[in-house]
């Protein structure tokens, strides 16, 4: 379900803008609490998700512009990283959009989408018989 996201309250917009691989800007309005992989699926942006946001594949990777705005988030935790460690293009400010909850710290956060993702899924390494 796509496009779902509960408005903000007014005065309470925290502002968010992506850039998407043909370098556009999409900027947006949202509320504290909602990730950048929803807010990318209910604007439509090429964001997959395919895990649907449980943190076990790297197709929401996005690059944080800014040092100083990666600096102001929580770190990524071991499942994260371990995600991250696949996505294509990795940088320094990676992370991975169901990971990123916007709060007042985050706002103005700028964020670009990698030219491409690989879908490598932690169930791709759990051990299971390949045929």
């Amino acid at each position: 379900m796509h496009g779902h996201l509960t408005p903000p309250k007014p005065g309470e917009e925290l502002n968010v803008t992506f850039v998407d691989k043909e370098g556009e800007e999409h900027s947006f309005q949202v509320a504290h609490g909602d990730n950048l992989l929803d807010i990318a699926q209910s604007e439509e942006l090429e964001m997959e998700g395919a895990c649907g946001g449980s943190c076990a594949c790297s197709t929401c990777h996005v690059i944080v512009e800014s040092d100083e705005m990666y600096e102001k988030m929580d770190e990524p935790d071991d499942d994260e990283n371990d995600m991250l460690d696949l996505a294509f293009g990795l940088t320094e400010t990676s992370r991975l959009g169901c990971q990123v909850k916007m709060n007042k710290a985050l706002n103005g956060l700028r964020v670009k989408l990698p030219s491409m993702t690989r879908n490598l899924q932690a169930s791709d390494f759990s051990g299971a018989k390949k045929s």
